[in-house]
């Protein structure tokens, strides 16, 4: 009797690439380089926040301290300068021709005006921060059932969102 392990059964060949149907030969590449420009624009932006991040919270500080014509003059003039930037840079344009993951109401700024609104109903209320807690948890629920095809991300996200949220509320509640 032998110790040896028994034989593995024989894999069926693969037929070579240019052999299966609807094979595109310069996919790969096409892959790679995609993989490349990506690369290369999130370290361009990267460069271009490490600036905009101190500069707009320069220019935030100074328009605290010094008035302008408008509140916020110079950061928002800042910010304008730097749109240009980020538009140029463009990181998601290797995926323009693929459908977005997320429609608009769960983009970062309509989540945080929905939470921010339902925060601010509850204070106006005279509410506790359990109240505020338990709205914040109503809001966020909503979100995740109306979150159509995206619902498995952006509820997983959310949820997140909600417990570090609970726990920071706990805490400060003395629980």
């Amino acid at each position: 009797m032998s110790d040896a392990p028994p034989p593995e059964p024989a894999q069926p060949a693969r037929p070579p690439e240019a052999a299966l149907p609807d094979a595109d030969p310069q996919a790969r590449w096409k892959f790679l380089r995609d993989v490349a420009v990506f690369e290369f624009k999130l370290a361009l932006n990267n460069v271009h926040n490490f600036f905009q991040i101190p500069l707009t919270l320069g220019a935030a500080l100074i328009d605290l301290v010094l008035k302008g014509k408008s509140e916020g003059e110079r950061f928002y003039k800042l910010l304008a300068s730097g749109r240009p930037i980020d538009d140029a840079i463009d990181i998601y344009s290797v995926v323009e021709h693929r459908e977005k993951s997320l429609n608009r109401d769960y983009t970062v700024d309509a989540v945080i005006s929905k939470l921010e609104g339902v925060i601010v109903r509850e204070y106006e209320k005279g509410g506790t921060a359990a109240s505020v807690k338990s709205a914040v948890d109503r809001a966020i629920d909503e979100m995740q059932a109306k979150a159509g095809a995206g619902k498995d991300r952006a509820g997983d996200a959310l949820k997140a969102a909600a417990d570090r949220l609970r726990e920071k509320l706990d805490k400060s509640a003395g629980r």
